[in-house]
């Protein structure tokens, strides 16, 4: 990863020009003028730098918009940088503090709540698309990419330079990989690999200061909280050095469908019981959705049963057979392929499409059109009896499009401590549940009865997830569970969201903001809180002994 030559050592000459007290009712203008004048500028920014004024001010702004939900928001961006290179990031961290506005960093814009580019509050939008350059070291199995590349960009990337590695992350090529490798990130090679967060090796963060921070320069304490409690609360990372994996050169994929006369609700009954047990190799995902039934002629419910295996299906059907027979896995059932080939084949299912396509098509950034949704997410520690399924089934009657998809745990996510890295849902759990509706039609009154369902779901289903707290995932941002204030905010009362992302991890992910973004710059409806002075006071020592020394 090359940026600018220097790690901002002339920082004292910037904190005495930029040194201020900030200007809440400065116009855009001000701002922009700001950039223009900032020291140390190694490209033009001129050509990056979007007003509301701009012709393409609304074209930027509204191709990253993944969910529709927020698409005519009256809340816009003052301003939309797209920054070239680490200076354009600086000048817009200082500017902004200098002006009073806050900083929302957009690599994908898959946030389910928008707060990537939605605030109330004046705001300007650094969107990264820019920065995704990707290198691929296949001697020492690693990677370096830029954070404003999407998943389907690194995994093709990867695919170009080796035939037996990959990595470990998410099926949804467009997602952008800052955001989730911060939040997590897990996909069809967790059970064997963990998450992508897992696979950090290195990173670059530019903090409230403006400096620009490497794995070294930023300390342990920084690195570990980055690495599953999201980047936006500490700063803005541009970009990651990964740890890629070994695959076979042959997988195996497969989606068989089953439908509640063909006993999905059994066979959903025994995945519960053995998905996590599986051999480590095996990841079957559980999707369960209300579909048209050409032979019946009304709407039934169906449970894909999607799958990748690491090897060949001569190996996978006996495996099936011993641990999951009442699938009925045929041979015909399965595909062998490449890993870019699973890879392929796990975005087409995301997509509905069952058109076998060329690894390019991961290239497409603008594929996955936004749509109106609401998301939910729930882990799960005993299996949910048959009851509780059939009531699941009943609610999704209900309407139009709502999904449940069960994403299993085990392997080697029992295996990795809570407090390895700042995700902190690990052993304990059997699988994890994403919750999901989607809608076509525009209005409040429409969006409310969708949320308003999700929502009913939701708790009916909280006598079977996990409990004290009730665990939830970051990357399926859901602000049903709390926020923050818009100005401070106490870890008490953060901590009725924040124990439900972080667990135990939480406390410890207040001291490392507090320790870097003392002043709370960094912020939004949910990033993480600083601690307040007699917090700090009474944790000083816990500070220093858990940030610097681990």
């Amino acid at each position: 990863m090359k940026y600018l030559s220097f790690y901002f050592t002339f920082a004292t000459v910037v904190t005495f020009l930029f040194s201020f007290a900030p200007h809440s009712l400065d116009t855009p203008q001000k701002f922009v003028q700001c950039l223009y004048n900032y020291p140390f500028i190694s490209n033009s920014i001129f050509d990056v730098v979007y007003t509301q004024t701009n012709s393409s001010y609304f074209s930027i702004l509204d191709m990253s918009i993944r969910n529709s939900r927020f698409s005519n928001l009256s809340s816009k961006p003052r301003v939309i940088v797209t920054p070239l290179d680490v200076s354009h990031i600086q000048a817009t961290i200082m500017c902004s503090q200098r002006h009073g506005l806050q900083i929302r960093t957009r690599s994908g814009g898959h946030d389910y709540e928008g707060l990537s580019y939605v605030a109330e509050v004046p705001f300007v939008i650094i969107d990264i698309f820019n920065l995704r350059q990707i290198t691929v070291d296949v001697e020492n199995r690693t990677a370096s990419v830029q954070a404003g590349a999407t998943l389907g960009e690194l995994y093709y990337t990867i695919s170009q330079k080796s035939k037996t590695l990959g990595f470990p992350a998410g099926v949804c090529a467009t997602v952008g990989t800052g955001g989730h490798f911060s939040g997590g990130g897990y996909g069809f090679l967790m059970r064997k690999y963990g998450l992508a967060a897992d696979n950090i090796i290195d990173a670059h963060i530019i903090d409230v200061n403006g400096n620009l921070l490497d794995r070294k320069a930023m300390g342990e304490g920084l690195f570990w909280g980055i690495r599953g409690g999201g980047g936006a609360s500490f700063g803005v990372i541009v970009a990651w050095k990964i740890k890629l994996v070994p695959v076979p050169s042959t997988v195996t994929v497969f989606n068989v469908a089953r439908t509640l006369e063909e006993n999905a609700t059994e066979i959903i009954q025994k995945w519960q019981l053995v998905a996590n047990q599986l051999d480590e190799r095996i990841f079957i995902r559980v999707d369960v959705k209300k579909v048209n039934s050409v032979e019946h002629g009304k709407q039934i419910i169906q449970a894909n049963f999607v799958s990748m295996f690491l090897g060949g299906v001569e190996e996978l059907i006996p495996l099936m057979q011993k641990s999951l027979p009442e699938l009925g896995l045929d041979r015909k059932d399965c595909t062998e392929t490449n890993w870019i080939g699973s890879v392929v084949f796990a975005n087409a299912v995301l997509l509905g499409s069952t058109v076998n396509e060329a690894p390019e098509v991961l290239l497409n950034r603008s594929r996955f059109l936004g749509r109106i949704n609401k998301a939910k997410s729930d882990y799960v520690r005993k299996p949910i009896p048959i009851d509780g399924l059939q009531g699941l089934w009943s609610l999704l009657y209900e309407v139009p499009d709502g999904e449940l998809q069960f994403a299993p745990y085990g392997g080697r996510m029992d295996e990795i401590s809570e407090s390895e890295i700042s995700f902190s849902h690990r052993s304990g759990f059997i699988f994890h549940i994403h919750y999901m509706v989607i809608w076509e039609e525009e209005g409040d009154e429409v969006a409310q009865r969708y949320m308003n369902w999700i929502r009913k779901l939701y708790k009916y289903m909280e006598p079977y997830v996990s409990k004290s707290p009730r665990a939830a995932y970051l990357n399926y941002r859901d602000l049903d569970i709390g926020v923050n204030n818009n100005g401070y905010t106490s870890y008490n009362q953060a901590s009725i969201w924040g124990l439900k992302y972080f667990g135990n991890n939480f406390r410890r992910l207040a001291e490392v903001k507090t320790k870097v973004d003392p002043r709370n710059f960094f912020r939004n409806e949910q990033s993480i809180p600083t601690l307040s002075d007699e917090e700090n006071y009474i944790n000083s020592n816990h500070v220093v002994s858990t940030i610097e020394t681990k």
